[in-house]
């Protein structure tokens, strides 16, 4: 049997914390051995440290395993990271100055120019970008990072349609599930029966990282896609599900079984390599005229299928969809630990 290599947790108390424990408890090539989250929690066992909000048990083994002091000495050489935005900033490249490959959900380093900013079934080949940090070369050490949660169910709706027609324009209008906003998240009495038409920072990151996933690797950089892009966020009453209604143009025209097609067609490095947690189809279309819904879709593919329906003539553009992916697997834990894999499989964490 294969000796599985010892990871570590960054964050683990948080919502998307408890997802990297929830889907590596049973990996077969990656075993949590190192928790580490904020001073209040270090030094308490995991099961008093974190307020378990997943509907699984919280794992026996994790459970009892204490926090650490969130620095490199004493972490092992892989590191899952989930942090707020400006604690990460300042501890993933302390951790990749260490020699660690640090595979982060964070948005802090999503936008640097030297790190790969990564879906597998979309842009593997930018994992390329790694060899260029400054921290590669000093340490062995590199930070890769997975996109924003809303940014990356569009994307995998969109590259099919780019492989086959190109994309002229793009608008999309997204309905965020609160689990989001990690915990405690959007008070109940702002949510409840409400829409908040406002994420900070939420459109900016849609657009910038839209454009980067669907860029092209040249050299040591990425060129953005060349497409024009506009979003609207807003934040809904749903536990899990980010839903987005999608309009755009097409540099081809195109026929509406030949879109399906493309998206149910649409295969990828990570199921040629057949990657753990790869979905069998990575995007699917639902026939019925109401679907697709988070309540019956959300957990399609184990949570890293991304689901489009309602496919129809656009007036203003060419066509318009809706998508939906699981915030917190595909959109975040999920996504780290596909790209954890594609970083084994490319011989990158050996």
């Amino acid at each position: 049997m294969q000796t599985k290599i010892p990871v570590g947790i960054l964050g683990a108390t948080g919502v998307v914390g408890q997802r990297f424990v929830q889907m590596l408890e049973n990996h077969p090539w990656f075993e949590v051995a190192w928790l580490a989250a904020s001073d209040r929690s270090e030094g308490r066992l995991y099961s008093e440290a974190a307020h378990w909000h997943l509907k699984t048990v919280m794992p026996s083994r994790v459970a009892q395993m204490r926090v650490a002091q969130a620095q490199p000495e004493g972490a092992p050489k892989v590191i899952f990271a989930a942090l707020d935005a400006s604690i990460a900033a300042e501890m993933e490249p302390r951790f990749a100055a260490a020699g660690c490959a640090v595979i982060t959900n964070s948005s802090a380093l999503r936008m640097q120019s030297d790190v790969p900013l990564v879906i597998p079934e979309i842009n593997p080949d930018h994992m390329k970008l790694i060899e260029s940090q400054a921290w590669r070369k000093k340490s062995g050490g590199f930070v890769v990072t997975n996109p924003n949660c809303s940014a990356i169910g569009l994307v995998m709706a969109l590259k099919p349609l780019q492989n086959a027609f190109g994309i002229e324009t793009v608008m999309a209008v997204t309905m965020q599930a609160v689990s989001g906003a990690g915990y405690p998240g959007v008070a109940s009495l702002d949510i409840l029966g409400n829409v908040i038409p406002y994420i900070p920072k939420e459109e900016e990151k849609m657009v910038e990282e839209t454009k980067k996933l669907l860029g092209r690797l040249n050299g040591a950089g990425i060129v953005s896609g060349n497409f024009a892009m506009s979003t609207h966020c807003n934040r809904v009453a749903v536990e899990d599900g980010h839903m987005e209604s999608v309009s755009l143009k097409l540099k081809k025209k195109a026929q509406p079984e030949e879109i399906i097609r493309a998206w149910n067609g649409f295969r990828s490095l990570p199921q040629e390599l057949r990657l753990p947690s790869a979905p069998e189809q990575p995007v699917h279309y639902a026939d019925a005229a109401n679907r697709p819904q988070p309540r019956f879709d959300v957990n399609a593919g184990a949570g890293m299928t991304a689901t489009v329906g309602r496919l129809r003539p656009c007036e203003v553009l060419d066509w318009k969809f809706t998508v939906l992916s699981h915030n917190t697997i595909r959109g975040a834990a999920g996504a780290a630990v596909l790209n954890g894999e594609l970083l084994k499989a490319q011989g990158y964490l050996s």
